[in-house]
């Protein structure tokens, strides 16, 4: 398929007392995505350990952990050149059923602070964005997954789904995180999104096919929405706060819920096999959802109603998966089998 044509069919499923109905959409024929540009990671043949990426905006920089090299690779969006902040600690760990290199995994972005989870390690590190040196790390009593910031707080949060818990650091003072509470949630935490106009932090509960609505002043569980994933339940989340849509990713597929109606179930699409972390751009009203196993990249928009229509699809690399979009509409994914990132720049 052509990365700037398209040839799929949208099926969209509105729910109504949990009767679907289907309607079949025909998307834009013409594709936001124009052309890639390939970098390889330093210092990183391939194939590599990555999860979540992370942009800074104000730096206009995509921060990308590397779990072989103990390295997170900070790429300069304006420059096309990587700078190498090491010093993280590496473990050969097993990980479903196969034994993988573990360490730097994920990276959230503060204010003039990056925190950086460590599945190596069991800690959070604090990387200072201008000087790029690897400053306190703290540490945790299991393994972390994901990482927020949750600027109206002030607050990071790390999921740790073996515990089956969120834990909140104070980073009131920015470069040194402080413990502040566990949040014990009756599942595996997956993902986030953080609500700022509403004050909601969202994960879902891999293994209890949920998604979770937090307080963030509270931090008390104000919801739970049943969703409609397979057995594998769901990954990736994402959240129109403007129009109180929450984006679910199943592990093929992409649910909208209805925020201000309990997480009502309105659109769906196919997004192809191996979809974990998503990425909605505000500014464009765009879903961004790369599929790992199926090798694609989908750009999707949504009606204040939750219903889908597919801008584009692209094909990327097996296994290139959590993309991000910088500020200017370039989406970012790892190729873990090369080493190599992948930029996708929109058509002007």
């Amino acid at each position: 398929m052509s990365a700037h044509r398209l040839t799929t069919l949208l099926v969209a499923c509105v729910c109504f007392d949990c009767r679907c109905t289907h309607a079949t959409t025909s998307p834009d024929s013409a594709s936001p995505v124009a052309t890639v540009r390939t970098h390889p990671l330093p210092g990183a043949t391939g194939p590599v350990t990555l999860d979540l990426l992370a942009y800074d905006r104000a730096r206009d920089q995509v921060w990308i952990p590397v779990g072989e090299t103990g390295s997170v690779d900070v790429f300069s969006v304006a420059t096309s050149a990587f700078t190498r902040v090491d010093g993280f600690k590496t473990m050969e760990r097993e990980s479903h059923g196969r034994k993988r290199m573990m360490g730097p995994s994920a990276a959230a972005v503060g204010e003039g602070f990056v925190y950086v989870s460590n599945r190596a390690s069991n800690e959070v590190c604090v990387v200072d964005d201008a000087t790029l040196r690897v400053g306190l790390c703290v540490p945790l009593t299991s393994a972390p997954d994901v990482i927020a910031y949750v600027a109206s707080a002030k607050e990071v949060w790390v999921t740790t789904p073996k515990e089956s818990a969120l834990v909140v650091f104070d980073a009131s003072k920015a470069d040194a995180l402080t413990p502040k509470l566990s949040i014990t949630t009756d599942g595996s935490p997956e993902c986030f999104a953080v609500d700022e106009v509403h004050g909601v932090f969202y994960t879902n509960l891999e293994d209890k096919n949920r998604t979770l609505a937090i307080d963030i002043k509270t931090h008390a569980v104000q919801s739970s929405w049943q969703l409609g994933c397979k057995d594998d339940g769901p990954r990736g989340i994402a959240i129109d706060a403007t129009r109180s849509l929450v984006f679910v990713a199943c592990t093929d597929s992409i649910e909208a819920l209805d925020a201000a109606h309990d997480g009502a179930r309105l659109g769906t699409f196919d997004a192809g096999a191996g979809v974990d972390a998503i990425e909605w751009v505000s500014a464009t009203k765009r879903l961004y959802v790369a599929a790992g196993k199926a090798a694609r990249l989908t750009i999707a928009e949504f009606t204040a109603q939750g219903l889908p229509s597919i801008v584009s699809t692209t094909t990327t690399a097996t296994g290139a998966r959590n993309a991000v979009v910088d500020a200017h509409g370039n989406a970012y994914v790892v190729d873990p089998q090369t080493a190599r990132l992948l930029v996708y720049a929109p058509a002007r």
